[in-house]
């Protein structure tokens, strides 16, 4: 594996100073703003349940072990994280369909109109926050985001012993 110093050989490093300061910046401001969203839902969810709602929403009904290898995290923190969340309602249990000794975690119809309702708030404030730039410039951002989320998300995965991110 490739040394960070081999990395950046061929790279400016103030170019790459600037590009970790800014993450920095961002993961500041979006940790501030929680980038919860606007109007009543602002902040009312906190960034592990609005993921592990959108992942069951998007996936459908799971085991702890799935939801948590597709959102790179250990099983033990699946279950703390979506305890309050079976609590509240939003998400509840069920036998799983082909081994009715196994348990899935569905999104309940609360969960729907709860998730549907931040969703609508985190959509206005991307709006509010976007609103000077083209469609054109968001799609790229976001592509190059998703780009970045990705490759950071493969490189932590390669550091950790177990393969999975923290």
């Amino acid at each position: 594996m490739p040394t960070s110093s081999d990395m950046t050989t061929h790279t400016d490093p103030a170019l790459l100073d600037a590009l970790q300061h800014q993450v920095a910046v961002f993961a500041r401001r979006a940790e501030q703003s929680r980038l919860g969203g606007v109007g009543q839902a602002r902040n009312s969810m906190d960034r592990a349940a609005y993921l592990l709602l959108n992942r069951l929403d998007q996936e459908g009904p799971m085991g702890v072990k799935a939801l948590a290898a597709g959102m790179g995290i250990d099983s033990s923190t699946v279950t703390r994280q979506v305890a309050p969340l079976v609590d509240s309602g939003l998400v509840s249990r069920a036998t799983h369909p082909e081994d009715g000794r196994a348990v899935v975690l569905e999104l309940s119809e609360r969960g729907h109109a709860r998730l549907d309702e931040v969703r609508a708030s985190r959509r206005a404030l991307m709006a509010l926050v976007t609103e000077k730039w083209t469609d054109e410039e968001r799609e790229a951002f976001t592509t190059l985001l998703t780009r970045f989320n990705v490759s950071l998300s493969d490189i932590t995965a390669s550091l950790t012993p177990t393969g999975q991110a923290s």
